[in-house]
């Protein structure tokens, strides 16, 4: 995480108290219904800082795989190859996501009742 991220999640955490307390104060004083617009406003910049955290280690990935494999050429072949080696199955890969092979350890059986 760089300097910019760090401080781009301070941010976010100080938004996020501020409307937690705004929150808290419109529970005491104010309508119950902005109270609870507060509280959900106040889970948005805590999925920022999620956000933030999870490019922040897909960055750092990137650049392990890049000085690993040392050209552009070989890091972007290893991606791909990362990428087809998480993939449950061949009818999984050709099928968009949306079938699994029987012996694939993420195939369920279907069941024949309409529920």
């Amino acid at each position: 995480m760089n300097c910019s991220s760090r401080l781009l999640c301070v941010l976010y955490i100080a938004t996020s108290a501020g409307l937690a307390w705004t929150s808290v104060l419109e529970i005491r004083y104010g309508p119950a219904w902005a109270a609870c617009l507060f509280a959900a406003a106040s889970l948005v910049p805590v999925i920022a800082v999620v956000r933030e955290t999870v490019i922040g280690d897909q960055r750092r990935w990137l650049l392990e795989l890049v000085t690993r494999a040392g050209r552009a050429g070989d890091a972007a072949d290893a991606i791909v190859r990362a990428e087809l080696d998480s993939a449950c199955c061949e009818r999984w890969w050709t099928s968009l996501g949306s079938e699994h092979e029987v012996t694939c350890r993420h195939w369920m059986p279907r069941s024949s009742s309409a529920a």
